[in-house]
């Protein structure tokens, strides 16, 4: 009898150790995911999944039968946490494992510096898993906020930190925006708190002018800090900037490529050449070295530069200095 009950125990013992091996099987079949993602949206399920993994072929019906008895026996491969996650072809036990990890996808949405809110709106609406809740600058503008002493900024130009910003699955665009907004108020409002004592400038927001333009001028680091201090100087003694992309920048889709002479008598607020001091607002968006050249600009008695073809300028104090210059790298002439 004893040997009986033995027996029995056994083979009941290797067919429960049959059964469990042959449900766990279902975690081990591959899927072969494209690399790409996967998104679970609230109210899916293990079984609104394996639907899915069965309609791409795959798993077959007996697969996800067993893979849903399976999840009986280990309830933790039912909670699955919505998002966007990352995938490649793994193993179904791999997958469930991170669709239950909460470790969701990172998406990186970049603005450049140098150039205009439109210009990086155009890359913006392509973006993947983003929610397009900012028509277009108008309606950035009525979502920003700045400090009350910066006055009354004309637009949203400039007002948002050139930087490489992570969003997950489904963010709204203006989340991300508004972050990079907060992070070029506080950015400006520091080098505000360490500009140069005698600079002049009346408000956060015309330092914020002056390093756009600065930004469009150079892209050489080394001098930024010394274009900074011919505009400087220029504002000091009542010269006008003549800086021609504030003129381009006012001139919008009229500009083809080419300044013309016309264009330099264009009364628009942005034009230098017509109007004294800066210009209304912000012509680009800014990086962190123009703005600190902006605050802390070379000490220097420079009035005039001419770019000399290889990124960087030549500077000059005087109107024969710089003609001479002109006459050298503009027109190839030698000295």
């Amino acid at each position: 009898m004893k040997k009986f009950v033995f027996i029995t125990l056994l083979l009941l013992g290797t067919a429960t150790l049959g059964l469990k091996n042959y449900f766990q099987q279902s975690l081990q079949l591959v899927l072969p995911y494209p690399s790409g993602y996967l998104e679970i949206k609230p109210g899916d399920n293990l079984s609104s999944l394996c639907a899915q993994w069965q309609q791409a072929g795959w798993l077959h019906a007996a697969d996800c039968q067993r893979l849903k008895v399976q999840s009986v026996l280990q309830p933790q491969l039912r909670q699955l946490k919505a998002g966007v996650y990352p995938i490649s072809s793994s193993r179904v036990a791999q997958v469930l494992a991170l669709l239950r990890s909460g470790k969701v996808a990172q998406f990186s949405l970049q603005l450049l510096e140098g150039q205009t809110l439109a210009q990086n709106f155009q890359a913006l609406g392509n973006l993947p898993y983003l929610q397009q809740d900012v028509a277009d600058l108008a309606a950035l503008q009525a979502l920003l906020q700045w400090p009350t002493a910066w006055g009354a900024p004309v637009n949203a130009e400039g007002l948002l930190l050139p930087e490489t910003y992570f969003y997950s699955g489904h963010s709204r665009l203006s989340q991300v925006l508004l972050r990079a907004h907060k992070a070029l108020i506080q950015q400006v409002e520091q080098q505000w708190q360490t500009r140069a004592a005698d600079l002049p400038l009346k408000t956060p927001y015309e330092l914020l002018i002056l390093a756009s333009i600065i930004e469009k001028e150079s892209s050489h680091l080394p001098e930024k800090p010394l274009v900074a201090s011919v505009f400087v100087n220029r504002l000091r003694q009542n010269m006008r900037l003549q800086t021609d992309p504030t003129v381009i920048y006012g001139l919008g889709e009229r500009y083809q490529g080419d300044i013309k002479r016309e264009h330099l008598k264009d009364p628009h607020p942005y034009n230098t050449y017509v109007h004294n001091g800066l210009p209304p607002g912000p012509i680009s968006l800014i990086s962190s070295s123009s703005l600190k050249a902006a605050a802390q600009p070379a000490v220097s008695d420079k009035l005039y530069f001419v770019a000399k073809g290889d990124g960087t300028h030549q500077f000059s104090s005087t109107l024969a200095e710089h003609n001479a210059a002109v006459r050298q790298y503009i027109f190839g002439k030698k000295p």
